[in-house]
């Protein structure tokens, strides 16, 4: 039924106080994800680059280095596998009705399918389809072009997000306002490729914004939700770093009472004066 609805498209972005806590990021120069000879490579992640720039469709990221996880670890993990399948199976059938409906709401205001799906890379450097609630019109991103000036096709090729983007719909916006736009990636958490809570899933070209970094932020799931959507989203850029700085944060200190916080703040962010639709 999905195959019916999904829109296929690999080039869209995600749609998102620690300052004393946040890890220096290694002194790290932020260059553009587009300039892989910038950045350099991830120990464990380059060996099998074989020259080729990220940005090649044949590219896909080799294996992270995968930490020794002692038991306490395994334990962890093995809780966070579990919650992740009670809470998506629990979400996805509460919220399957809803989402019918919204699903016809986004078909009725602009044509195509209510649901598209994203190449990314997820845990161990595997080639991943992410999916979520379509919130631009169908041609957003085979033409851009159409919609954004140069200065907004700029900052869409730098962050795969745009500032007052006209390309994204009414019903587009209200779903990103109230952060359910990801809402279908409760399917990617079910079947593993995703946790509820973790790093978001970025484009080949955006894993060598982490640097020397690279692996350790790979060698955990992605999630819907994490430290950095929860903290500085909008104003934490791959520019400034502190994006960066943000996820490779939670990987280093990864537990349930940190999985805990950003369990709580996501609620501040979907209903408090910190969401912002973007």
């Amino acid at each position: 039924m999905i195959g019916d609805i999904v829109h296929d498209n690999a080039s869209v972005g995600a749609s998102e106080d620690t300052a004393s806590q946040v890890v220096s990021f290694g002194g790290v120069s932020h260059h553009s994800a587009h300039d892989k000879s910038a950045v350099p490579e991830a120990e464990g992640v380059s060996s099998s680059l074989n020259g080729k720039h990220p940005d090649d469709e044949a590219y896909a990221a080799s294996p992270a280095e995968k930490p020794v996880r002692t038991a306490g670890r395994r334990f962890y993990y093995a809780t966070k596998r579990a919650f992740d399948i009670v809470f998506s199976a629990t979400a996805l059938t509460i919220l399957f009705v809803p989402s019918v409906a919204l699903g016809i709401a986004i078909s009725l205001e602009s044509p195509g399918g209510p649901v598209f799906r994203q190449k990314r890379i997820g845990k161990d450097g595997r080639e991943i389809s992410v999916f979520k609630f379509r919130s631009m019109y169908i041609d957003a991103h085979s033409n851009p072009e159409k919609y954004l000036n140069e200065k907004q096709m700029d900052q869409w090729i730098r962050e795969q997000k745009v500032k007052n983007d006209p390309r994204i719909t009414r019903i587009g916006r209200f779903i990103r306002k109230a952060s359910i736009d990801e809402i279908p990636q409760f399917l990617n958490v079910l079947v593993g490729d995703m946790s509820v809570i973790g790093p978001r899933p970025v484009t080949i070209s955006e894993t060598y914004e982490y640097g020397n970094n690279r692996s350790e932020v790979l060698s955990v799931r992605p999630g819907i939700t994490g430290w950095w959507q929860v903290n500085d989203r909008n104003d934490a850029t791959w520019d400034s770093g502190r994006r960066q700085e943000l996820e490779l944060w939670y990987v280093r200190h990864i537990s349930p009472s940190v999985d805990f916080m950003v369990f709580m703040r996501t609620f501040g962010t979907m209903f408090g004066k910190s969401r912002s639709g973007q």
